[in-house]
């Protein structure tokens, strides 16, 4: 077996087991491809894919197995490309950061100005999504490192290390009523229509879980992805916004006003992704500390090769 071989097979896997765009992302042949395969199953004797006719269908249960290894020996592959580069030049590269839109915008801004002025030469990318999104990206290998809650969906291959608790506030407008409700209940809120994360968010089923357990019907009127488009629906009296506690900034929201809800609402546990079986370089580890600075490379380390 080669290691050309296990490349195609997982790219097979990750193009919705179709040879032909494996084939075409990978710029070779589908009869190439399919030549290589099926010598790649006589060797191990026993198929990978389930077939029907000529077209795939899925994995096969050892086949199954056999892909979590390949991608397992293609990251240890790509990590001694890495040490390589990270040995003759540590200081230049690429970093894909995936991150929410509230990290992105209310968090990072400071960590990546510091880094820029550390690594002028690594290119840094920002890809914001939802939390099941980041992590996926990050366990395909699109992106280097995700800093989000916990995916609302199981993913594979990756490393979540905590860093810290975010808590959760209420935003309304100057001189609303809830302003005046001390200390701030569900039931209070349950009079007011709400703005906040959508679904494949953490926040959302951490709020309808403390209204169902309260007796309460919350009455959400909107949910969004963007913190910064709750905050303008509640400027112009829409209803008011249960977001995270990072995303107020009295200075930036004279507008608004901040209740604390850390007492109504679970805190989200932020946490740092990363590849598993991956090889980290220094940079990466560095742009880690700076967001965390308790974060030290054995833990790092440590978490990327358990399995």
């Amino acid at each position: 077996m080669t290691l050309q071989q296990l490349k195609y097979v997982c790219e097979i896997v990750d193009r919705g087991f179709s040879v032909s765009k494996a084939a075409l992302s990978l710029h070779t042949s589908q009869p190439s491809m399919s030549r290589q395969l099926q010598a790649f199953e006589k060797e191990l004797g026993f198929a990978i894919f389930a077939r029907s006719k000529r077209k795939i269908l899925g994995l096969t249960k050892p086949g199954d197995e056999v892909i979590q290894v390949a991608r397992k020996v293609l990251r240890a592959t790509d990590g001694l490309r890495h040490i390589g580069s990270d040995f003759f030049a540590k200081d230049s590269g690429s970093l894909v950061v995936t991150t929410s839109h509230t990290h992105a915008r209310y968090v990072l801004p400071k960590v990546i100005q510091e880094f820029n002025r550390r690594y002028p030469k690594v290119r840094v990318t920002l890809r914001q999504g939802n939390p099941t999104q980041v992590a996926q990206w990050v366990s395909s290998g699109e992106a280097d490192l995700s800093i989000c809650s916990s995916p609302t969906r199981q993913v594979t291959g990756l490393a979540l290390l905590p860093c810290y608790d975010q808590h959760k506030v209420v935003l309304t407008p100057r001189k609303h009523p809830l302003l005046k409700s001390t200390p701030l209940t569900i039931e209070a809120l349950a009079h007011h229509p709400l703005i906040t994360y959508d679904t494949d968010f953490t926040t959302h089923s951490q709020v309808m879980r403390a209204f169902e357990k309260a007796g309460h019907e919350p009455n959400v009127i909107l949910s969004a992805t963007d913190v910064d488009v709750m905050k303008a629906y509640v400027k112009c009296g829409l209803g008011v916004a249960i977001v995270a506690g990072l995303a107020y900034n009295a200075k930036e929201d004279r507008e608004l006003r901040a209740i604390d809800a850390r007492h109504l609402f679970e805190s989200n546990k932020i946490f740092i992704g990363i590849q598993k079986h991956t090889y980290v370089r220094s940079y990466a580890l560095d742009f880690i500390k700076l967001f965390v600075p308790t974060m030290t490379k054995d833990k790092v380390v440590g978490a990327v090769s358990l399995d």
